[in-house]
């Protein structure tokens, strides 16, 4: 999925755009390349800073000379990213979900920073994960579903049971999958950590574990332990969803984002939309979480000034025009306020996703 793996500020960017030589999409990954290696390892330091990760160092020898003694020497660093995004599910080896405080071994990761940080969301107990726990050779794992494994559900009922602790309020749910309404009567009932957000009515987007078939050696562990197999919920709720929200529809707000050199990777067609659908899944997920946006360069979109906006094209702020077209934004849906953006764009050959 897109994910944004670090926030950038206008002067970590400024030295990395004029100190790389080039950036270029790789297979798995992006290359990133630099003339002197203590640019490269300043890079890597700030990759370290911001997310959880392992580097390792090879060092080339391109050319000698016998006579001065002098070498050419080429460095290249490897960089692993723990490949954990926010709001995946995962199941934790047992003996781990232990060793980091007795949590649930199946929790939702609700935040990405230097450590991967873990909610169990029956009980709101909450884990980290560091780099070096996580790269330990006994606990390797990787996500059990992600976001685009994600079922809208509808609630039915929702009851507080009063347990709090900071934005999250603990709710007992009875949910219906969208999809099924009107079809059949199929109900689950979980507990979930959105209680504070969810009403009667409301969409929520949760992975389905009742009738999932995960091929995952961790899950059938909690499966198989008589301590754990029956804390599994039917559903797990990860957020609220509006429905009414148009996708890539044109926003008062954009970000900056480094132009890359595809080389010979040129995406498909399916590849072109599934990139465009996890940006635009990426752009609700700033809208959505405050925490994040507060971390993020936000510049007011100008692209649109002294021409007046077609209605497909227009934000949740002009929905009332929007409904005269018979289209229309929920109206509670989150958004960004105007008081949030910057006024100054430079353009430092950064693609800012609206006029690609």
């Amino acid at each position: 999925m897109y994910v944004t793996l670090l926030p950038v500020t206008r002067a970590e960017l400024t030295p990395l755009k004029k100190d790389a030589l080039n950036i270029k999409e790789a297979k798995d990954g992006i290359d990133f390349f630099f003339s002197a290696r203590n640019q490269a390892v300043k890079f890597v330091d700030f990759l370290k800073s911001s997310v959880p990760l392992q580097v390792k160092n090879s060092p080339e020898l391109v050319s000698e000379d016998t006579h001065s003694g002098s070498k050419s020497m080429k460095f290249a660093f490897s960089v692993e990213i723990i490949p954990i995004c926010k709001d995946d599910l995962v199941a934790l080896p047992i003996p781990l979900a232990k060793k980091i405080g007795n949590i649930s071994p199946l929790a939702l990761c609700y935040r990405i920073g230097t450590s991967v940080n873990l909610l169990d969301p029956q009980t709101l107990r909450t884990a980290e994960i560091s780099s070096p726990v996580y790269w330990h050779e006994k606990f390797p794992f990787t996500a059990l579903a992600d976001a685009q494994e994600l079922v809208e559900f509808v609630v039915l009922d929702i009851e507080p049971v009063g347990v709090q602790k900071g934005k999250w309020a603990l709710a007992e749910a009875t949910v219906a999958r969208a999809a099924d309404l009107g079809v059949n009567e199929n109900t689950y009932f979980t507990r979930t950590h959105l209680g504070n957000l969810l009403h009667p009515g409301d969409s929520v987007m949760g992975y389905l574990l009742t009738g999932s078939n995960f091929n995952n050696k961790h899950f059938d562990d909690i499966e198989a332990s008589h301590s754990y197999s029956s804390t599994i919920p039917d559903v797990v709720l990860v957020k609220k969803h509006w429905p009414g929200r148009r996708r890539n529809r044109q926003r008062h707000w954009r970000l900056r984002r480094m132009a890359k050199d595809e080389g010979e990777l040129l995406p498909k067609k399916s590849e072109q939309d599934r990139v465009e659908a996890e940006y635009e899944m990426f752009l609700r997920d700033v809208e959505e979480d405050e925490e994040l946006r507060a971390a993020l360069a936000l510049y007011k979109n100008t692209s649109t000034k002294g021409r007046k906006p077609k209605a497909q094209e227009m934000d949740v702020d002009e929905a009332s025009v929007a409904e005269t077209e018979g289209m229309s934004d929920d109206d509670d849906a989150p958004r960004v306020n105007m008081d949030e953006l910057l006024e100054d764009f430079d353009e430092l050959d950064i693609q800012d996703g609206e006029e690609e």
